[in-house]
């Protein structure tokens, strides 16, 4: 069985990942904090309530920027 993976970038960095993967898993499994982030997906800024329906394909930029609070 052949398996289709993507080439990526996140934060400036290549991945390569499953062609099935959607953003919302790709930012669990690198342990983001799903409820304190912005991200940008080729360069426009995703909801949080859309991660899941949003497939990565080859050549997609995400962006993650991890909110801290602090003072």
């Amino acid at each position: 069985m052949d398996y289709i993976y993507n080439t990526i970038i996140l934060n400036g960095r290549p991945l390569n990942c499953s062609a099935e993967t959607s953003l919302h898993n790709l930012l669990v499994h690198y342990q983001f904090d799903i409820n304190s982030i912005i991200v940008e997906y080729n360069q426009k800024i995703v909801s949080i309530d859309n991660l899941s329906s949003i497939f990565l394909k080859s050549d997609d930029k995400i962006e993650v920027i991890t909110i801290v609070g602090g003072g």
